[in-house]
């Protein structure tokens, strides 16, 4: 007589739960590299419409604005010295760093090329951690960032080649918003103020708020444009780059190390260029496919754990 198979049984919830946790890193860190990659096409797309900091000033009176009154009607707790600190990180972090970008793409920079050099954050944000921080940075990590740091050279490099319609000093915005981000990471890391990350995000998208509205008005460009182009870029960026991009940025420092966290930036030059292939029509040539797979071999080598 034939014997009937049991059927197979489902996973038990234990182990689904399990599935689920170790799955979180990736879709975290999968989710930084995409939503960091849309602040360089959004600094592109909106600035087609309106000075920087029109853009800045607007994002973040609407984002900041949101934020602020969501976090009072939930009752937000934040003691002062944990205010201080996150209105600190705000104004580097957010002020500083988006400011340089953005003003770059204004002055002509290309959105990969502005990606390239804020790409440098993992390597300088490494090698201050050691001394700043005491985070150990093995040999790995050492070489993996210097492969990454080939890659993004390699995916944009033509690019830098290429006399452009920039300004020589507009390549230094990207590079001094590089220089501010780091500078809120370590401070970040180093200080540990309190406050999940709605409220931190909060403060900071204030402190931003009343920093570029303060800047348009000094300058005369507060006024938006009439167009609704300006309004679709300023929705781009508020959803996708400060939500989700400066979101995941602070919770994936919360889970690992500064040189993990920044590791992921690697792959923001490349995906920022397939991004503006999509919107833009740009052209992806072998060098850029070639450095896609040089940086995810970097990412692997920093974030992998140890023997």
């Amino acid at each position: 007589m034939d014997t009937l198979t049991p059927a197979p049984q489902a996973p038990r919830a234990p182990e689904r739960f399990s599935r689920v946790r170790r799955a979180i890193p990736f879709l975290l860190a999968a989710g930084l590299v995409v939503m960091w990659s849309s602040g360089f096409v959004g600094a592109e797309l909106g600035t087609g419409y309106a000075p920087a900091t029109t853009l800045l000033a607007w994002r973040f009176l609407i984002v900041g604005g949101l934020l602020v009154v969501w976090c009072l009607w939930r009752g937000m707790r934040m003691g002062g010295r944990d205010l201080a600190l996150h209105a600190g990180i705000g104004a580097l972090a957010q002020a500083g760093y988006l400011y340089g970008v953005v003003a770059a793409a204004e002055a002509g920079v290309a959105a990969g090329t502005n990606a390239l050099v804020a790409a440098l954050q993992p390597m300088v944000a490494a090698a201050l951690a050691l001394p700043l921080l005491g985070e150990r940075v093995r040999g790995r990590q050492v070489l993996g960032l210097a492969v990454g740091l080939a890659g993004v050279g390699l995916v944009v490099g033509s690019d830098l080649l290429h006399p452009g319609a920039a300004p020589w000093w507009a390549y230094a915005l990207p590079f001094g918003a590089m220089l501010s981000l780091v500078a809120a990471t370590l401070v970040e890391r180093r200080t540990r103020p309190g406050g999940n990350v709605l409220e931190a995000l909060a403060v900071q998208c204030g402190v931003s708020a009343v920093l570029f509205t303060a800047l348009a008005g000094a300058t005369g460009t507060l006024t938006p444009p009439a167009g609704p182009g300006f309004w679709g870029a300023v929705a781009w960026v508020v959803v996708l780059s400060t939500l989700g991009g400066y979101g995941l940025y602070w919770a994936n420092l919360a889970r690992t190390s500064v040189a993990r966290v920044s590791a992921l930036l690697y792959l923001t030059p490349p995906t920022t260029l397939v991004w503006t292939w999509v919107m833009f029509g740009a052209p992806v040539g072998a060098d850029a496919v070639a450095g896609m797979g040089v940086c995810v071999l970097a990412v692997w080598l920093v974030r992998s754990p140890a023997r």
